[in-house]
């Protein structure tokens, strides 16, 4: 089995793939690159870069760093209500 990655799509292509369905493969990948191509991007579609890591590790990639912007997002919160607090009591102590 061969996995052909193009922007969002996905191609499995089992055994034998030819030339031919490549040059479509990359001109359906052209044509995606120049609807969202900026002037100062290159004119040809960029490649994908083989990422050797399997699915799993890919995903847990992903996994991770978005429990970590979530941990980040609630920091200041949980570090602004703790201040509050403490500010609170500051003032029932001084009065």
């Amino acid at each position: 089995i061969i996995y052909l990655w193009t922007w969002n799509l996905i191609y499995i292509v089992r055994k034998f793939v030819s030339e031919s369905e490549l040059d479509e493969i990359r001109k359906k990948r052209q044509e995606e690159w120049e609807k969202v191509r900026k002037p100062d991007d290159p004119e040809e579609a960029p490649e994908e870069e083989y990422d050797p890591r399997s699915l799993y590790e890919r995903l847990q990639e992903q996994k991770d760093k978005k429990q970590e912007e979530y941990e980040e997002q609630f920091k200041f919160i949980l570090i602004e209500k703790k201040k509050n607090i403490f500010m609170m009591l500051g003032s029932f102590r001084g009065s």
